[in-house]
């Protein structure tokens, strides 16, 4: 038998610095690069998400992969749940949110439960993880009257006549650079951002649904907006008379005087004829707030929480509601029952036999 024979104390060393070198490196970089690319497929393909999700999740995942590297655990092989935890509660330190703490938890989970199946994980190293629980918040709504005073305001041309509110409203987002005197432009921009309240408002739609509708969109005779909403889920939304009114006057007056090259099929247009961005949005509401017409805090969705609400109020049933706003979950839709304690009152004094 031959014996063993043991490797120099120097070649043991170099035999050492080779595996923790730049192999190792290579080794860990292609672990979480392949994870990584193999993840963001199965949530588009499989998983049907929204390119926004992909990306935050992705995101949080350079966060993950950067938080073990400094944990001295640089490789995929390496992420166990003393890692995963000691992630969540950097970011509790770091003052994160409780609802962005929960999403990274979920995140987590549903990572490690795909590297787990297809190998990248020799175990579902997440699966005991517990994150911190998202606090659901009232929503911020307008009253019914608020609301009404807010799409009074910002009426178009010669329906609220001698109303100083609606001069100042009209043009919230300005006009183009070099067309300050434009005034036609500037009504055009009245009409589009009067349109833009009454569909959020009137409609419940997301701000991207918003931004997102095509001119074929549009059912005039049914007054129907046709509406791609989150994983992919089409529904059909109505609107009211006023917003038909909104709806008539920019494509009359109003986009014409924007349409570019650029325009395409898009319904709303920016300043410079391309597809309305949903930061503009944002901005007409932020006006709004400035000029006292509406309270701080509010948002576009602020506007939809709104139409919930008041759909509720007027005698709606939740399933209706959870059509109407494209939830796929009723538990979604039930955050709106809080906010309206005199019905659920009524409701009880009329069919409980013991009230």
């Amino acid at each position: 038998m031959v014996p063993a024979v043991s490797a120099p104390d120097g070649a043991r060393t170099a035999s050492a610095r080779a595996v923790s070198g730049p192999a190792a490196v290579e080794g860990a970089e292609a672990g979480w690069a392949a994870a990584i690319a193999g993840f963001r497929r199965h949530l588009v393909a499989e998983l049907d998400r929204s390119p926004e999700t992909v990306r935050a999740y992705v995101a949080d995942l350079a966060s993950l992969r950067a938080h073990a590297e400094r944990e001295g655990r640089p490789e995929l092989a390496d992420l166990d749940l003393t890692v995963l935890r000691s992630w969540l509660a950097s970011m509790r330190a770091a003052g994160a949110a409780p609802a962005t703490r929960a999403r990274r938890a979920s995140l987590a989970r549903v990572f490690s439960a795909y590297a787990a199946r297809r190998g990248f994980l020799t175990t579902d190293v997440a699966a005991r993880l517990v994150g911190a629980r998202a606090v659901r918040q009232v929503p911020q709504v307008l009253t019914a009257v608020a609301a009404r005073q807010l799409l009074d305001a910002v009426s178009g041309p010669g329906q609220a006549p001698g109303d100083q509110a609606a001069a100042q409203v009209r043009h919230l987002t300005g006009t183009r650079p070099g067309r300050d005197d434009d005034a036609a432009v500037r009504e055009a921009l009245g009409l589009r951002d009067a349109l833009v309240l009454e569909l959020l408002y009137g409609s419940g739609v997301r701000v991207s649904e918003l931004c997102g509708l095509d001119l074929g969109d549009i059912d005039d005779e049914r007054r129907l907006l046709r509406v791609l909403g989150k994983g992919g889920r089409e529904r059909s939304v109505p609107f009211g008379v006023p917003a038909a009114g909104a709806l008539r006057a920019w494509r009359t007056s109003g986009r014409p005087l924007l349409a570019a090259p650029q325009s395409g099929s898009a319904l709303l247009l920016g300043q410079l004829g391309g597809r309305l961005d949903p930061r503009t949005v944002r901005r007409v509401l932020a006006r709004c707030v400035e000029l006292g017409i509406v309270p701080p805090g509010l948002t576009p969705h602020g506007l939809r929480h709104s139409a919930a609400t008041h759909m509720l109020e007027g005698g709606a049933d939740l399933r209706s509601v959870q059509e109407f706003l494209g939830h796929a979950s009723l538990a979604t839709t039930q955050i709106y029952t809080h906010v309206t304690p005199e019905r659920l009152r009524a409701a009880f004094e009329q069919a409980h036999p013991r009230a």
